[in-house]
């Protein structure tokens, strides 16, 4: 199964726009499952996460609270598959909750996190992956090995009406040891420099966009300034157990005057396990808990129709 035909009629930016509006939310759920710190629904895990997923989404639904994307990250679900014994624990769980998004929630964008990079053929087989393979509208791609390395990418998504979020400044602590190296030629940072080759690769292909944390705000206003005349969908993470303030980036936002109907704020375990913080188990009302988090994520936009 993949994205439902009426939402490919749509171009990725007007896929955006258009479920701000109706989900009154620029926050992307981020879908990373932890098995031991979901509730005890099944004793077999691929079961356990669907189950748990399954009814979350139920109650969103009959709540009417809703995000504006969706990000399953891949890593999470492949771990738990073991080929070689024939197990695909995670890949059936996957596309089990990839179904139930499109059933439940179309024209909702997925955005699949797999930050692929590599060779152009390598990185055709790879996008093949994401758009085909797993039918998501977008997925997360690596910049660092250039342009033949991304525009497979770029070309499949334009064959979806997909979209393609670049790494640009990540949020992780770690980013900062090659992301902001300045170049010796322009005296730029390599975050800076990586958001030109963004902007350039848009003209060509719209839809693409870029991955800027929530923790690096100064980094990220930088970049929103650079990006603000353009027509660049912003990916942020970092928000909730990373660290990073919902309210802090929507401030930022705004200040660079950036469209905030193209921007997907992520929260992952925040929404999805917000118990994880403290260790704890999932509660018996594990349900009011995740939905008064995505609540809370929603209105800290600020988004109103």
């Amino acid at each position: 199964m993949g994205r439902s035909s009426w939402a490919l009629t749509l171009s990725y930016i007007e896929k955006l726009k258009h479920s701000a509006e109706r989900t009154n939310s620029i926050i992307c759920m981020g879908i990373d499952p932890i098995p031991e710190y979901l509730p005890n629904l099944h004793q077999d895990t691929g079961k356990k996460i669907t189950a748990f997923f399954e009814t979350l989404f139920q109650e969103m639904i009959q709540k009417r609270i809703l995000p504006g994307a969706f990000k399953p990250n891949l890593g999470f679900f492949s771990c738990l598959d073991r080929p070689r014994e024939n197990i695909f624990t995670g890949s059936g769980a996957l596309s089990e909750i990839l179904d139930m998004l499109d059933s439940l929630f179309p024209g909702i964008p997925v955005i699949l996190d797999y930050k692929r990079g590599d060779i152009a053929r390598s990185s055709a087989n790879y996008a093949v992956e994401g758009f085909k393979s797993w039918g998501c509208d977008s997925v997360t791609v690596s910049p660092w090995m250039g342009r033949d390395s991304v525009e497979p990418f770029l070309k499949e998504a334009a064959l979806h009406d997909g979209g393609v979020y670049i790494l640009n400044r990540t949020s992780n602590p770690g980013g900062r040891e090659f992301q902001n190296v300045k170049s010796e030629e322009s005296g730029l940072p390599m975050f800076r420099i990586a958001a030109e080759y963004i902007s350039s690769w848009a003209e060509q292909y719209p839809g693409t966009g870029a991955v800027t944390g929530a923790t690096n705000l100064r980094e990220l206003k930088e970049i929103t300034d650079f990006y603000s005349n353009a027509v660049i969908p912003l990916l942020i993470p970092g928000v909730g157990s990373q660290g990073g303030s919902v309210q802090d980036v929507i401030r930022t936002l705004k200040e660079s005057a950036y469209d905030t109907g193209i921007v997907r704020i992520n929260v992952s375990s925040a929404i999805t396990h917000p118990w994880i913080k403290k260790g704890d188990k999932a509660p018996e009302d594990w349900k009011d808990v995740c939905i008064n988090s995505l609540r809370y994520f929603n209105e800290a936009t600020v988004r109103k129709t």
